[in-house]
């Protein structure tokens, strides 16, 4: 089905853009080849393409060839082709406590789910470390990317349009603090734990649905893995509170997790796989700005 777009001349003349078949197909075959969407956005707009439009055409072709090709797979597959559950980090909640005692904090247990695996935690951090870590992130960030699938890089993607930068582990007193207490909480040892990541997203920005597991259909992902096996769980905590929007959202389960400064999400995934239903995104942010700080836990040893 084509879609169909308006722009205006100069003149005032409505004229019409349609995102045809055949433009989708080129879409297709620049992201095969490997050219950034970036640089096809500016191919597209330097051919007269108006930039909403251009976007539209390229999230929506960019989406719809993914969801594709994961359907695809998934139809290919045999039926026992899905990965074994390996063991996964979770918290001590399984006589349903009202709060967790976790080090040097009273946390309070919001929410929790069993597929997927949701924890909300209330509280987990103070609204100290939230602005310190902030103020410590401020100056060092810059426009996020996302694993590049092919080479197992990172590249800038049109589906996050976030900025973020990476603290070493352990790098602050505030930072090995936050990642001692995530340890405890989940059982996990701190070196299984990647670098703390800082993001900030400004009214409109987000990160569309993806899974944080590495797919091992990818070329990208055998050189990700040596560095600590796969990811089997993600902890996001909320370093302020926007004014509307930025939510975290499962779309396979109808959840939605309000971003409230202090609190915690975490989410488990024993396979790479969609069964997990670990699908995730961060909606957009409708009205002031969201800071989230995110630790993605290992199998192994991350180096």
């Amino acid at each position: 089905m084509q879609s169909q777009s308006s722009t205006k001349t100069n003149a005032g003349q409505q004229r019409q853009q349609y995102i045809s078949v055949e433009l989708r197909q080129w879409i297709v075959a620049q992201a095969q080849a490997g050219v950034a969407p970036e640089t096809v956005l500016e191919a597209m707009k330097s051919s007269g393409w108006h930039e909403d439009v251009a976007i539209k055409a390229l999230e929506e072709t960019l989406r719809d060839h993914l969801n594709q090709q994961v359907a695809e797979r998934q139809a290919a597959a045999p039926a026992d082709h899905e990965p074994q559950p390996v063991p996964v980090p979770d918290a001590p909640i399984a006589d349903s406590p009202s709060k967790i005692r976790i080090l040097d904090r009273d946390v309070t247990v919001l929410t929790t789910m069993k597929h997927p695996r949701v924890i909300v935690l209330g509280g987990f951090l103070s609204d100290d470390e939230c602005d310190k870590i902030i103020a410590l992130a401020g100056p060092r960030m810059a426009r996020s990317e996302t694993v590049d699938n092919l080479t197992g890089g990172s590249e800038v993607n049109v589906a996050r349009t976030s900025r973020g930068m990476f603290f070493e582990r352990g790098e602050t007193g505030v930072i090995d603090r936050v990642e001692r207490r995530i340890a405890a909480l989940l059982s996990w040892p701190v070196q299984n734990g990647e670098g703390l990541q800082v993001l900030h997203y400004q009214p409109g920005a987000e990160y569309k649905p993806h899974y944080d597991y590495f797919d091992p259909v990818h070329p990208g992902s055998a050189s990700i893995l040596k560095r600590g096996g796969q990811r089997v769980g993600t902890l996001l905590m909320y370093l302020n509170t926007p004014k509307k929007g930025g939510g975290t959202i499962f779309p396979d389960v109808g959840l939605e997790v309000a971003p409230i400064k202090g609190n915690a999400c975490f989410f488990s995934y024993d396979r790479a796989h969609v069964n997990t239903k670990s699908l995730h995104g961060g909606q957009p942010v409708i009205e002031g700005e969201k800071w989230v700080a995110t630790k993605w836990l290992r199998e192994r040893e991350f180096i």
